[in-house]
Formats: C-alpha cells, structure tokens, sequence
C-alpha cells in the first residue's frame, strides 16, 4: 500500500459521497480504487470528490469528480457541498472557489449549516448537450421507451448542467415508473454520446418539482444535484413553474434559483458520517479510530 490519503464519507440528502483529501499528492485515485471502494458496503458511494491542488490562479482546488463506476463526471452539486462542508470545518472559511473539469464553480456555507454552490449556466445548444443528432428546440425531442402508440416516457426536456440531462416530464407520482429498468436503457441511448443523467420529474405546483433520478455511472441515487438544476431550468423554460423552485429528491428538498445573469444557484445541506484513510491505487481503507491517542 503506498501512502495512505484521509477521506471522509459524507451525504448530500442521501446522495453518497466519499471527499478524498488529495492535496499536495502526484497520483490520482485509479478507477480500480473507486470500484474497490463502492464494492465495500461500508463505503458505497455515488461520486468520490478528489480535492486536489489548484490548476488556475484564483481558485482554491480542483476538483475531480469519479463514479462508483471508475467513470469521470464533470458535475456534482450535491458532492461539491460535501467538499464545502468538509473544508470549512477545517479552515473556517465560507467562500470558495473551485475548478472542475466543467470550469469554475463558487460555493458559501451559510450560517444556518446550509451550502449554496452556484452550478454555472446551463447550456441548452443540441451540440452543447451534446446530442447525436440536431434538435432546434431541446425544450422537447423525439425520444420514448416503451410501444410506439403508448410509450411509457417521451418527449424529455434535454440540457446540459456540465453534465447531461433527459428529463422526462409525468402528471402522476414519479415512484409509479421503473427507473430502476429504464434508466440504463436511456443512459446508453445512441443519443447521448456521452451517455445521460436521466430524471422523472412531476411539477407539482409553480414553485415545487418531484424527481428520481437515474445517474449516469451511478445507477439510482437519493439525490442528484445537477439533476435538480437541470429539472428546475427545463420547468421553467417549458413554464411548468417560475425561476425559483423547491425540488423534492428521495432524500430530501433542494432550493434552485436559476437566476437573471442565467447562472443557476443551488442550495442545501450536508452531512459528515466517518473519516478514515485510503490507498488512491487500490482503493483498500480503514476507519479513523475515534478517540485514539
């Protein structure tokens, strides 16, 4: 085992997330090590958020974002308020700025515990998405599952949140579909070249949304952050609901506000479950002991 790296396994409303501390390291954390680590039921995760030394003047990390696949993502609202959570315990501070691999993204911890992480603009070009093949208007394309005369889901609103999204719109409750059946299909679909996030989503007022979410190189997951924003923009371009909105995920409620300059504000909590630390190649670990001298 080489040296060891400190984690902490953390949840933004359910959604699981490991925050790996890879400052001041070369390596990185191997494909191998995150299905390792995914494969322990201990620390079953949806995304690793790596923190890493700053790449860009004026930023404070940058931040890699793997899969319990081993796959890259280049977003994850509900893990980069895990990272804010984590840092300002120990550092104090409120404000951050950080670097993905989807650009730069500005996060504040508030007083009351809550975490805004400002998601950047969402990008609703077919190309941008992107999407196989040209579609003018994202706000609905042609895409069903299910018979022709009789499909189960169709017609998604599509955009990109630095990551891409399908949300397929539903007038009854979004538990009633298998998502847990359809969700790979649509995932993989010719499509999406990049493969997709795929949502349910149910407006249930102007100012609420419900939504499940099919994560792409997750599975089902109880929250998705970029999948909130991404819901939250498209109702509000298809005028199912204003610009400010409560999303209700499995685990709980999101705010979203998609703001005038176009940039789309989420807000929520997160919660510590254990630190301990880790080998990046292989992904084996052990528990902090707590207490211990």
């Amino acid at each position: 085992m080489g040296t060891p790296a400190p984690f902490a396994k953390m949840n933004g409303l359910g959604n699981e997330i490991i925050v790996a501390d890879m400052r001041g390291r070369a390596d990185r954390v191997t494909p191998a090590a995150a299905i390792a680590i995914n494969g322990d039921p201990a620390t079953r995760f949806d995304q690793i958020m790596a923190i890493h030394n700053p790449r860009t003047p004026g930023t404070a990390h940058y931040i890699e974002i793997i899969n319990s696949d081993g796959s890259m993502a280049q977003a994850c609202g509900n893990g980069m308020r895990c990272v804010v959570q984590a840092l300002a315990a120990e550092t104090g501070q409120k404000l951050f700025t950080f670097e993905t691999v989807a650009g730069i993204l500005n996060a504040e911890e508030h007083a009351d515990g809550t975490i805004s992480v400002d998601m950047g603009v969402p990008r609703f070009g077919w190309q941008d998405i992107p999407l196989a093949e040209e579609f003018r208007d994202t706000r609905m394309i042609e895409l069903q599952i299910g018979p022709i005369d009789a499909p189960v889901l169709h017609s998604p609103s599509v955009v990109s949140m630095g990551n891409p999204h399908a949300i397929f719109w539903v007038d009854d409750d979004v538990w009633s579909y298998e998502l847990d059946r359809f969700g790979p299909l649509l995932e993989n679909h010719p499509i999406f070249p990049e493969r997709a996030n795929i949502t349910i989503a149910n407006a249930t007022s102007p100012e609420a949304l419900t939504i499940r979410t099919w994560e792409r190189g997750a599975g089902l997951t109880k929250a998705c952050g970029s999948a909130a924003c991404a819901a939250a923009v498209s109702a509000a371009r298809t005028r199912r609901t204003g610009r400010t909105v409560t999303v209700t995920v499995p685990g709980g409620d999101l705010s979203i506000e998609w703001r005038d300059d176009d940039h789309v504000i989420m807000t929520g909590p997160a919660e510590w479950e254990f630190s301990g630390s880790f080998d990046p190649a292989s992904g084996s670990w052990a528990r902090e002991q707590q207490g211990a001298a």
